[in-house]
């Protein structure tokens, strides 16, 4: 943890008082939009909203009154009429440690509609600095900036913009999580018997014949309690599949293949795929049975892709 987050609270306040004499200073001053209202960047912004609303297009369309702050931002090259006040609050943030920036959150009031051919322009004022906070992220100030967004000289709207500027907080490693237990119950524990035993085991019914998969305690065909077993094979072939990126999940490791297989006996299992990176597999891939120890308490049977 930095020296500035452990400070004392006598400490804090005079920092903070330094910080404080910078509201009401000009973050920017004269600013003008870059491009004035217009009707590509409304259509664009419409598309990747999904807003169909008519107001938004047509002879007398407006602009989204959402995109007020789309008008006065610098792209890419940036702007050049930022103040000497807006950059020296951040070297004092810098200097305290407070090197890392989030946006939090923002606040826009609308006073009139932007019509395509307005020409923008806007103010903007550091409005407040926070005292020191201490967040999950790390220790450090929220600064909120005004923009007030003006076409001729009238105001069109105002935009308050708030950012966390902190010291990362000291990175903990994280705590060993165990892979979710598979729920073992009367009617399946026959099937994690065989897996202790490296056997994948297949219920079948004795009435009908019948392989069920997952294990149930009647058989779907024709009803009959009464069952016995086989041993799969452990050939198989890749039925479907996704490919998990989102959310992660503590004990996996994303991304990773969660597949349906199809075992050479004719039922399907879910079933994780190793052997191949998971944007090599495949519907149709051959698999093969094998069992991998996830922890000492822990085997799962999962099925080897073959590229071959």
């Amino acid at each position: 943890m930095t020296a500035y987050a452990t400070g004392t609270a006598e400490e804090a306040a005079r920092f903070h008082e330094l910080l404080t004499s910078f509201e009401g200073q000009p973050a920017a001053t004269a600013g003008r939009g870059k491009d004035a209202v217009n009707e590509p960047m409304i259509r664009h912004w419409c598309e990747a909203m999904g807003d169909a609303n008519p107001a938004y297009s047509g002879p007398d369309a407006i602009a989204p009154p959402t995109m007020l702050q789309a008008w006065t931002m610098g792209g890419l090259s940036g702007h050049t009429d930022r103040s000497s006040a807006y950059d020296e609050l951040f070297a004092l943030l810098d200097g305290a440690g407070c090197t890392s920036v989030v946006a939090t959150d923002c606040e826009q009031e609308y006073l009139r509609p932007l019509r395509p051919g307005d020409a923008v322009t806007f103010d903007a004022v550091i409005e407040s600095v926070s005292p020191r906070k201490t967040t999950k992220l790390g220790t450090g100030h929220f600064v909120t900036t005004r923009t007030d967004v003006r076409v001729d000289g009238e105001l069109a709207g105002t935009h308050r913009f708030r950012i966390l500027k902190y010291a990362p907080a000291a990175r903990r490693d994280k705590p060993t999580v165990r892979r979710p237990r598979p729920v073992v119950n009367r009617d399946n524990q026959g099937f994690w018997d065989g897996v202790r035993d490296h056997r994948l085991l297949i219920q079948r019914c004795t009435s009908c014949a019948t392989l069920r998969f997952p294990w149930l305690p009647g058989c779907n065909a024709c009803s009959s309690p009464d069952w016995d077993t086989v041993e799969a094979s452990g050939a198989g072939t890749v039925f479907s599949y996704v490919v998990m990126h989102h959310p992660p999940f503590p004990a996996f490791d994303p991304p990773y293949a969660v597949a349906l297989v199809e075992l050479a006996e004719g039922v399907r299992m879910i079933s994780n795929i190793t052997g191949v990176p998971y944007d090599k597999v495949r519907i149709s891939l051959p698999v093969q049975l094998e069992f991998l120890r996830v922890d000492d308490d822990l085997e799962l049977p999962v099925f080897r892709g073959n590229e071959g």
